[in-house]
């Protein structure tokens, strides 16, 4: 896998980050630049944090499932995908209170970032991937969009939530086909 692939496997998953950034935007009277570093560190520091779990998790069970690892990969990602995609279409307005306090944040972090832990999972998968040069564009990614979400946010309200989730559930979908297509040998030269 690729930096591009990498980075457009991390903007896939932190659209979630994104949308609930944008949310914190909009219920917040006064935005300050603590806060933008407060939704970047949670948001980012839990996007990379939990591939690294479910890469370890991954990586303990390789040996068993690596016959049919890509169905497994392809599974994974179109699912999130498929989710996040429903949810772009959702007329429900999921957006949370302003507080930025440590257990507010830290529900949002997990809640956010459960689908990287799946997306660890699939990296332990594929051959050649580093994990810390696999998360740190994923952190670092999601770190920048939550911060931008936060502005977004609070200049233009939700008119771009739910495009966002739908780019990054469409984005998780065609990366999961390629790593199947890859494996099969479709696109061998």
């Amino acid at each position: 896998m690729n930096f591009f692939e990498l980075l457009l496997i991390a903007i896939g998953l932190s659209m979630d980050a994104f949308a609930v950034s944008i949310c914190k935007g909009l219920s917040v009277q006064r935005i300050r630049p603590v806060h933008y570093l407060v939704v970047g560190a949670w948001f980012g520091g839990f996007q990379a944090l939990m591939p690294t779990i479910g890469y370890l998790l991954g990586s303990t069970f390789e040996r068993y499932i690596v016959s049919f690892d890509h169905w497994i990969a392809f599974l994974l990602l179109a699912f999130i995908g498929g989710n996040m995609v429903k949810e772009s279409f959702s007329k429900e307005e999921e957006c949370h209170d302003g507080s930025f306090a440590p257990r507010a944040m830290f529900l949002l972090a997990v809640a956010t970032s459960i689908d990287a832990l799946a997306v660890g999972v699939t990296f332990a998968l594929l051959p050649k991937i580093g994990i810390v040069s696999a998360v740190l564009p994923i952190g670092v990614t999601t770190f920048l969009l939550s911060a931008a979400g936060l502005k977004v946010g609070s200049v233009f309200g939700l008119r771009y939530k739910s495009r966002a989730e739908l780019a990054g559930g469409v984005i998780l979908i065609l990366m999961g086909i390629k790593i199947l297509l890859d494996h099969l040998g479709v696109f061998a030269s």
